[in-house]
């Protein structure tokens, strides 16, 4: 095989493989927003709900807590439903009914999105009035513990939230769990 024709087909393999990873790529992400569309565009998928997905190939693996009983199972249908996704693992824990933590829901929210600084984080449209309440910031409820979940832009409002929840009246403890939009700690 003459020199040219050996670097003219390894430039051929070359180029055919970093297409076919960077379509893959492409392919993944685009498939990673269709599927965090599906699910936070559920009517009552709210920030009382944590849900996050692995994807590995074609699969899911849904994760994390949700208030709403019925949730559980709609989530897994319209991401059973997104094309490119041929099967779903639905480990979704539905959090204990209980008026108390239900209470404590209502009240970590107020007292964090009454805050000047942490409102931004509340979607447009949301209210305490009507669900769905929409926010970047996710709290979750179990028995009195309060789990901040999502992402804020600076430390200190990470920091201001965890104060706002500590604050709550009968909350037994709080973790946050909030990540810093451009760090490290972001993905």
């Amino acid at each position: 095989m003459t020199s040219k024709l050996y670097k003219s087909m390894l430039s051929f393999v070359i180029g055919w493989f970093l297409f076919t990873t960077v379509a893959s790529a492409t392919t993944a992400s685009s498939l990673e927003q269709n599927l965090r569309r599906e699910m936070v565009t559920l009517p009552y998928y709210s920030m009382f709900d944590n849900v996050t997905f692995e994807l590995e190939g074609s699969n899911v693996t849904l994760t994390g807590e949700v208030w709403w009983p019925a949730l559980k199972r709609s989530i897994e249908r319209v991401v059973g439903r997104v094309e490119g996704i041929t099967g779903v693992d639905n480990q979704i824990t539905v959090l204990p009914n209980s008026y108390r933590d239900d209470d404590l829901r209502l009240a970590t929210a107020r007292a964090l999105f009454s805050n000047s600084s942490l409102s931004k984080y509340l979607w447009s449209g949301a209210s305490f009035g009507l669900l769905p309440y929409r926010s970047d910031i996710h709290i979750v409820v179990t028995h009195g513990n309060v789990t901040l979940e999502g992402m804020v832009l600076r430390q200190s409002d990470s920091d201001m939230a965890t104060l706002a929840a500590r604050g709550v009246s009968g909350v037994f403890s709080v973790t946050n769990n909030l990540r810093v939009k451009g760090t490290q700690e972001e993905s």
